[in-house]
């Protein structure tokens, strides 16, 4: 029975050790990731700080550093709650185990009361020669021999108990060590929150100040955004309709081999005897065919391949940038107390100039061109479009096959001279999407 009960102890306290250091370590990837994050938007943040202006990408960018150390704390408070949940049932396991060995220890003083009553051999020898038959003496012997291998296994079971709580107690002090680094780490990010709040309501404070320059900053974007969206809906169009002058040949040239295909059949058949074995031509000979159409980017194999390549790797897709953050978001973005308002068609991302901007999936480049000096470049991934725009150069050409990682070009310099690219993803119909649901995380 103690066996028992100490080997439940072990598997109990293994299996809950192992679902904590599971989460724990959940926990320790997502905070190294987070703790990544803000290391690189303070380093976009010192360079743009050196600007007497205060941009959107600035706002954005104390925003998101606020975002990201609040999840950052929520990710230390659920460290907390397991370090706390670990110290609770190493404690009840402890509690446990030192009553089983009050027990084994109360259970091995009776024994030995009970071996020093009965110490000497004249009892050892009368027990065994009082039997009345012997087979009866032979058990008797067999007991004692058994009674003193109790005895041994009493003494083991205690030591074995002894040392398994001195391993929880090891373990559980480990363990508020842990949570001691923990709460110091939650101070420190809690007082950086702080700081980072100033922060904001100081660039919230500055760009109230400056609406009417950033009224005209958004109005540009905006006729940026508006060039961009007719420039891709024109390169779009011409796709398609390229598309669907492929797909009619493909299919004329399809009608035109079943044509021909019957007329020698046809004719074959008229040179032999007709016989009952032989199908004649009523009789359906071919397979149907499963290919399906879904768009005019997709009557082909390969255009059909990279739509379901793209949409396969839906969150799991490269960024375009080797090092960079988000400075402004996809969507409707503002400022909060101000009348500071855009629209952004993709992700704009800041970066070093001259950095490089790369293909995130295998496909077609479509159009590169230029808008008010500035480059861009639109591949084809069957029936989706990525755009990477702001490039002060390009390195690919229409109609050129990219592979994923294919260097398009190279980042611009903004008003401000920093770095930033665009990047959009959109359907076939122009219509855009938000590339961060496409992008695996960062």
């Amino acid at each position: 029975m103690i066996k028992k009960v100490i080997f439940l102890v072990l598997v109990s306290a293994f299996s809950l050790g192992a679902i904590a250091q599971q989460s724990k370590e959940e926990l320790q990837r997502k905070q190294q990731a987070l703790l990544r994050e803000i290391g690189d938007l303070n380093k976009t943040l010192k360079s743009i700080r050196a600007s007497k202006t205060k941009s959107l990408a600035n706002y954005n960018l104390v925003k998101r550093k606020i975002e990201a150390r609040e999840e950052l704390i929520q990710n230390i408070n659920r460290d907390l709650r397991i370090l706390d949940d670990n110290i609770y049932l190493s404690q009840v396991e402890i509690n446990k185990l030192r009553r089983e060995l009050d027990t084994l220890k109360g259970e091995y003083a009776k024994s030995l009361v009970f071996a020093y009553k009965n110490r000497s051999n004249y009892d050892y020898l009368n027990f065994i020669f009082s039997a009345s038959t012997f087979n009866d003496a032979i058990k008797r012997i067999t007991y004692l021999k058994s009674y003193r291998q109790y005895r041994e296994q009493q003494v083991t079971n205690i030591e074995k108990t002894h040392a398994l709580i001195e391993n929880k107690i090891a373990g559980l002090n480990n363990t508020k060590n842990q949570k001691s680094l923990a709460l110091k780490d939650q101070n420190v990010q809690l007082k950086d929150l702080e700081e980072d709040r100033k922060e904001q309501n100081d660039v919230v404070t500055k760009l109230k100040g400056q609406e009417q320059e950033l009224a005209v900053q958004i109005k540009r974007r905006d006729n940026e955004r508006r060039a961009m969206s007719r420039a891709i809906a024109a390169s779009i169009k011409r796709e398609q309709a390229e598309a669907r002058k492929r797909a009619l040949e493909l299919a004329n040239r399809k009608a035109e081999d079943e044509r021909k295909r019957r007329a020698a059949q046809a004719a074959n058949n008229a040179a032999r005897p007709n016989t009952s074995s032989e199908p004649t031509e009523g009789v359906a000979t071919t397979k149907k065919s499963s290919t399906r159409t879904y768009s005019p980017f997709e009557s082909t194999d390969e255009g059909r391949a990279q739509s379901l390549n793209f949409e396969g790797n839906r969150g799991r897709l490269p960024w375009p940038v080797d090092a960079g953050v988000v400075s402004i978001p996809f969507g409707s973005y503002n400022v909060p107390g101000s009348k500071i308002r855009g629209q952004s068609d993709g992700i704009t991302i800041a970066l070093p100039t001259g950095s490089s901007v790369k293909a995130v999936a295998d496909g077609e480049v479509s159009s590169v061109f230029d808008l008010g000096g500035e480059q861009a470049v639109l591949i084809r991934h069957g029936k989706y479009f990525t755009t990477y725009s702001h490039l002060s150069s390009s390195n690919v050409n229409r109609g050129q096959q990219v592979r994923a990682g294919t260097v398009v070009g190279r980042a611009a310099a903004n008003e401000e001279g920093e770095g930033e690219v665009l990047f959009m993803v959109t359907n076939e119909k122009g219509g855009p999407l938000n590339p961060q649901s496409w992008l695996r995380g960062r």
